[in-house]
């Protein structure tokens, strides 16, 4: 199963963006909401990150930042927003002690899969030795690219970024003692039975089927499978079904009683009564209005 990479798909609309800075010994950024998800990676020095609510993080070399929800918060070399200009403006310090890599994921909020709005408001991932070795690696190689202007590198830094959110967002669920999702993706038969909806979600599934499929009750199944995604089995696959749905809309070309077909139903119709009840629009005019991004 990879819900990990489909739930990143279903919501990613555009190309994510980096850049690098170094800064003087004095600094302090503020970052506006966006809609989005935004990370940070202390390469050298060290500061603080300040959110809109709460404490304020302390940041060593190598330690990296996940703003998962896109909210407000500030970069600063004191424990505080005193001052703070908006990022967009910094003006970089050649010279600087303090390095660091910057970027924003653009997702769509109303496609968001309950895995990701389970994160925090900030993950925090302090850099030890021998932890999370291929998010290291992958932090490396991202400098290094958007630090040089080498044939391919917009392609080879695009595709970095993408693995750096799935290596931040795999690093918090394996660490996390967070009920919930966490829980469900190690619980092996909960697990297997989300990996068989998402590897073929027009299947005409059954709640006894599945339970067949990952060798529970019917009743277990429903009860654990409730508890730790926080919706009924079958509820959970007409979500998926319909946010598949409205990515295709938005990403293809494909009439609707093709996506129709894809994700299990019979006629267009029955499919667009089912997305108008989720998304409050017509799959025409969700398509109309998403347009390609």
């Amino acid at each position: 199963m990879d819900l990990l990479s489909d739930a990143i798909a279903a919501m990613r609309i555009g190309q994510p963006t980096s850049n690098r800075l170094r800064a003087g010994s004095t600094w302090c950024y503020r970052f506006a909401p966006y809609e989005g998800a935004g990370f940070h990676v202390l390469l050298r020095g060290s500061g603080w990150l300040v959110p809109s609510s709460g404490e304020p993080v302390p940041l060593g070399a190598g330690d990296v930042v996940l703003v998962p929800h896109g909210s407000a918060h500030t970069l600063s070399s004191a424990p505080d927003a005193a001052g703070a200009v908006p990022f967009e403006t910094a003006v970089p310090d050649p010279d600087g002690r303090t390095e660091f890599l910057c970027g924003k994921y653009r997702l769509d909020r109303a496609r968001q899969h309950p895995v990701l709005a389970g994160l925090p408001e900030v993950v925090h991932l302090p850099a030890r030795i021998g932890h999370h070795p291929e998010l290291r690696a992958a932090i490396d190689l991202l400098g290094g690219e958007v630090a040089a202007s080498r044939p391919g590198r917009d392609t080879v830094v695009t595709g970095l970024l993408d693995l750096l959110l799935v290596y931040l967002v795999r690093a918090w669920l394996a660490s996390t003692e967070h009920p919930g999702w966490p829980e469900a993706l190690r619980d092996r038969e909960i697990a297997a039975a989300l990996a068989a909806l998402h590897e073929n979600p027009a299947a005409p599934w059954r709640i006894e089927d599945l339970a067949a499929r990952v060798g529970l009750s019917r009743a277990t199944l429903a009860r654990r499978f409730t508890a730790l995604t926080g919706r009924p089995p079958m509820a959970y696959l007409t979500w998926w079904r319909m946010t598949t749905a409205a990515r295709l809309l938005q990403d293809t070309d494909l009439p609707l009683p093709s996506i129709a077909s894809k994700i299990g139903y019979s006629s267009p119709f029955a499919f667009s009564h089912a997305f108008k009840r989720q998304f409050e629009v017509a799959p025409g005019t969700y398509r109309s209005s998403a347009g390609r991004k």
